[in-house]
């Protein structure tokens, strides 16, 4: 892909804090109009990633462009074309709705006319139309993040860095606000998410997979699913406990983890499922139901770690 077309294109991105190294050969080429998603544990160096391609903290070493122009040697020029919003973004709480919106709007040098026609965009778009006189510090959780979303978007970025944006917020919240982006990305606006959320990252274009300040894996959602080596199995028991424990003693078992009411039993490669029937029943686990399934992008994450370790 031509580098006219991508959004963001980091290249071998390094940074160390004293002798911790929290990003490590960090390298994204994003088209724009895609939702990338940037998936890990917390101090996997998310915040870090992505708070040098915003241009607030400077690599050890590696390259980064941002919209078309190079972070390193036109830091003002790309912060005019990004909106950036951090873990907790710098609500005024004392301020409405539509104070915190024109506080922004001002400080990007939005005109009045522009910034009242963008403000009712927004403000249908995020369904925040009755609330736009109420106080941020009296929203909900969910409320003040489409409210941060809003004020971000005020001065039309080209593209959108945002920093694990629902942490914390309730599940029908989260839910909107990904309803939110999806019609952003579909108008053209390129989004970067970090999230610890694995069906978030369903929704994205592409998710990496980043552990101890690297990319270990890099896909379409479906694709890091299908390129999963060991096969996926689901066991339905009444003894999950002690069949796990029994699973987990047997060689051909590579993991066996719970989802839910089920366990996820993965073979090492050559092995079949006969393997795990045999095992369960030699040990008197008996009125059990096994079934070849599709990993979740959970199974993926977990199995792409262990191989990391």
């Amino acid at each position: 892909m031509a580098p006219s077309e991508l959004a963001i294109n980091a290249h071998s991105l390094a940074r160390r804090f004293g002798s911790i190294e929290a990003v490590s050969g960090f390298s994204v080429a994003i088209p724009r109009g895609e939702i990338f998603g940037l998936v890990g544990p917390d101090g996997a160096g998310k915040t870090t990633a992505i708070r040098m391609l915003a241009g607030l903290v400077d690599p050890d070493s590696g390259t980064r462009s941002v919209a078309g122009l190079d972070v390193a040697s036109q830091p003002d020029a790309v912060k005019d074309r990004i909106g950036y919003m951090a873990q907790r973004f710098g609500l005024y709480q004392d301020l409405t709705v539509e104070e915190n919106m024109a506080f922004y709007a001002e400080l990007f040098g939005i005109s009045r006319t522009e910034r009242e026609q963008l403000s009712r965009r927004l403000l249908a778009m995020t369904r925040m139309q009755p609330f736009c006189r109420r106080a941020a510090g009296k929203l909900s959780g969910g409320m003040k993040q489409k409210l941060a979303l809003m004020c971000t978007l005020l001065h039309k970025p080209e593209v959108l860095l945002l920093d694990e944006p629902t942490n914390g917020v309730d599940p029908l919240s989260r839910r909107n606000f990904w309803v939110i982006l999806t019609e952003l990305a579909a108008e053209g606006l390129t989004v970067f998410v970090t999230t610890t959320y694995l069906d978030e990252a369903e929704r994205c274009h592409r998710v990496g997979l980043m552990h101890r300040g690297c990319i270990i894996r890099c896909d379409t959602p479906a694709g890091l699913r299908a390129a999963l080596p060991e096969s996926c199995y689901a066991l339905t028991c009444a003894q999950p406990r002690q069949a796990r424990r029994l699973l987990l003693d047997l060689p051909a078992v590579l993991a066996a983890e719970p989802a839910g009411a089920v366990l996820h039993v993965f073979l090492k490669p050559g092995h079949a499922a006969g393997a795990i029937e045999s095992g369960l029943t030699a040990a008197g686990i008996s009125g059990f139901e096994l079934h070849s399934v599709e990993p979740s992008l959970e199974d993926v994450f977990i199995a792409e770690i262990r191989r990391a370790a």
